[in-house]
Order: C-alpha cells, then sequence, then structure tokens
C-alpha cells in the first residue's frame, strides 16, 4: 500500500506537468488567432469615436459586454435553450444518416432511388419548412430539433453515402486476399477508412446546428437566443442583440470544437490530424 501511494506521489506531478505542456503548446498555436481577434476589437472599440458612428447603430463592444453582462441570467437561460436544441438535433440527424448512408452505399436499388432524392431535397432550402413545422407542431421544442436535424441530416448521410462508397480497389482486394469475415472487414478496414470523410460531414453538420436553431426561433418561438435578439432588435437595443449574436458564436464553435476533439481522438493516425499537431 505504502509502494501503491508513493507511486502515485510521482507520477501526479508528470501528468499535471503534461497536461500543462499541452495547454502551453494548444496557446501557442493560436497565437495569431488570438492577436487577430484582440486587434479586431480594439479596431471596433477605438474606430467608433473615429467615425462618428452612433451607439443605436453599432455600439462598443465594452458597451456590449456591460449591458449584456446586466441581463446575464436571461442570456444564459436562452443560450441553453437554444443549445439543447441544437445538440438534440444534431445527434438524431447523425443517429439517422450515418446508418442510412451505409445502407445506401451498399445498396445499387437504394442509390438509385433514395439518394436522387436526398440530393434534390439537398437543393431545397430547409427553412422555408419551418413555418410548416411551426404551425402543425406549435411553439415547443420539437419543431425546433426538427428543423436542426434537417440542416444537419443531409451533410452527414451525403458524406456518409461518399465515404462508405469510395473504398479504394486495393483495400477491397487486401478484404478479400486475407479472408477476412465482412463484420470484421468492416471494422477492421471500412468503417476507419470512411471515418475521415464522415467527420467531413460531422463538421459542417455542426455548424449548420445553431443556424437552423436560430432561424427556427426567428419564426416562431417564445424562448431562445434567436427569440432574444430578435425582440431586442425590435426594441432598438443592437447592444443586446450582438450580445447575443456573440453568445450564438461562441456555442456554435464550442459546438464545432466539440465534433473536433472526437475527430482527434477516434482518427488520430489520419494524416489531417498528424498535420495539426
Amino acid at each position: 500500500m505504502a509502494m501503491a501511494s508513493s507511486e502515485q506521489k510521482h507520477s501526479a506531478p508528470p501528468l499535471r506537468a503534461s497536461w500543462l505542456a499541452g495547454l502551453w503548446r494548444m496557446l501557442a498555436r493560436s497565437w495569431a488567432f488570438i492577436l487577430f481577434f484582440a486587434s479586431f476589437f480594439l479596431f471596433w472599440e477605438y474606430a467608433i469615436d473615429l467615425f462618428g458612428i452612433p451607439a443605436y447603430i453599432l455600439p462598443r463592444p465594452s458597451e456590449i459586454v456591460t449591458r449584456g453582462w446586466a441581463d446575464i441570467d436571461r442570456l444564459l437561460y436562452y443560450t441553453y435553450v437554444t443549445a439543447v436544441e441544437s445538440v438534440l438535433g444534431y445527434l438524431v440527424a447523425i443517429v439517422i444518416a450515418v446508418p442510412l448512408g451505409l445502407a445506401i452505399a451498399f445498396s445499387s436499388f437504394l442509390r438509385r432511388t433514395i439518394y436522387p432524392f436526398f440530393v434534390s431535397l439537398e437543393m431545397t432550402p430547409k427553412i422555408a419548412f419551418a413555418p410548416l413545422f411551426i404551425s402543425w407542431l406549435g411553439f415547443g421544442l420539437l419543431p425546433k430539433v426538427i428543423i436542426v436535424f434537417l440542416v444537419c441530416f443531409f451533410p452527414v448521410v451525403l458524406n456518409a453515402i461518399l465515404a462508405f462508397g469510395s473504398l479504394s480497389e486495393e483495400l477491397v482486394r487486401f478484404i478479400r486476399a486475407t479472408g477476412a469475415s465482412p463484420l470484421r472487414a468492416f471494422f477492421k478496414v471500412r468503417l476507419p477508412a470512411a471515418l475521415p470523410q464522415c467527420f467531413v460531414g460531422f463538421k459542417y453538420a455542426a455548424i449548420n446546428a445553431t443556424v437552423g436553431a436560430t432561424i427556427a426561433e426567428f419564426i416562431g418561438s417564445d424562448q431562445g437566443l434567436g427569440f432574444y435578439i430578435q425582440i431586442v432588435t425590435g426594441n432598438m437595443r443592437p447592444d443586446l442583440a450582438f450580445a447575443g449574436i456573440f453568445l450564438l458564436t461562441l456555442l456554435g464553435l464550442a459546438l464545432f470544437g466539440a465534433v473536433t476533439l472526437v475527430e482527434h481522438w477516434v482518427i488520430p493516425w489520419h494524416i489531417s490530424q498528424r498535420r495539426s499537431r
């Protein structure tokens, strides 16, 4: 027992040092990004006086932070509402789209029937369906989740079809030469080969998720950041509208960042992940 506790004491500092080193490397890689945004907001802050822009048209970032902080309770609650709508619709889209994309990739009948239908629907603005869902289902959570699902579903399913249907001929011959069972070949070769292209769809859908939730809230809602921005804009409060927009941006970045972290964890061997280190 004494030896075990001694080993834990000795292993803790290296783990902490490794975590700090990883954080420092991340900050070192992001210095240009941080510098750009710091310069952008500084220019914005002082350009208001320089060009004589009225506050009711474009408020200063410091005013946006001050007024937003005064209404932080409502902003955080509406951020939570929009986050729930975005994440639920996004996850449902992935759960349905990936197996369906796999089925279409391996079925010539589905490729001739459902695949052209999906391509046609992808060309249709999904937001056009939003008023219908609101009128059918009311102002609750379900219509927002459906709209987020629609804007996330098609990028995921189309990239999944491309991913599972684009296995190189060399890998196909390798699978046949090994004599592996179809199930083992799928999990050992086909799925890892398809994951990089699937994550393209996952990340594109993550970008769309908050967009779909916000527009659904614009059309018909009594809560959420889209509803908040619409109300404060109607009350001529651009400072609060920008506060809502900033939180929407952070929410979208958080969802995209979470998908990127999962990608780093799931496919660390891919060339895109090795180049980003």
